[in-house]
Order: structure tokens, then C-alpha cells, then sequence
């Protein structure tokens, strides 16, 4: 890898290094929708993901129960609401 040229060279961590975490709680239809996305992202790049629940997680729960489903990346916010697929995919794959 050292002969290799800057421009080709992996800028970030390798997917199955990332950890993608989604929080969320039962009964939510935004929640099901984004783990929907989220399954099949992180299935198609072999990238590790979590789900989270707030309703047994106080700290959760007072962090982010407005804008539940919440998805993370290696711990930091990438998303809530809404999961776009495109973007999750970007993120993951350093593109």
C-alpha cells in the first residue's frame, strides 16, 4: 500500500470498522421505515449496526426523544427523522 498513489488509498475506516447505531422505540412506523434502510445499507457494505431502544435507556431518552429514529455513525449523529439511503451509503463507503 505504500507504492500506492494518495488518490488511491482509503481516506476513512474500513465499513466493517464503522458501527452504525439506530435509535428508535417499538410502535414507531419512522422507526421501522429507518431500520428498513439501515438493514439494507449496512448489509450491502458488510458494515456492523445496533439498535437502540429509548424506552429502557433514560439517557436516551432525554437526549433524543424528539427526533426519534436517531441514526448514529461510530457515535456521532448522522440523521434523524428520516433515513436517506444515498446519503447513509456516502457516509459509510467514504465516497
Amino acid at each position: 500500500m505504500a507504492d500506492m498513489s494518495p488518490l488511491f488509498r482509503r481516506k476513512g475506516p474500513a465499513p466493517q470498522d464503522r458501527l452504525v447505531t439506530l435509535i428508535g422505540k417499538p410502535g414507531c412506523h419512522l422507526c421501522d421505515a429507518a431500520q428498513i434502510v439501515v438493514e439494507k445499507v449496512c448489509g450491502d457494505l458488510g458494515v456492523p449496526w445496533e439498535r437502540r431502544d429509548i424506552t429502557e435507556d433514560p439517557q436516551l431518552h432525554e437526549q433524543y426523544w424528539e427526533q426519534i429514529p436517531v441514526v448514529l455513525v461510530d457515535g456521532r449523529q448522522h440523521t434523524f427523522w428520516r433515513v436517506n439511503e444515498e446519503r447513509l451509503r456516502r457516509e459509510l463507503s467514504g465516497s
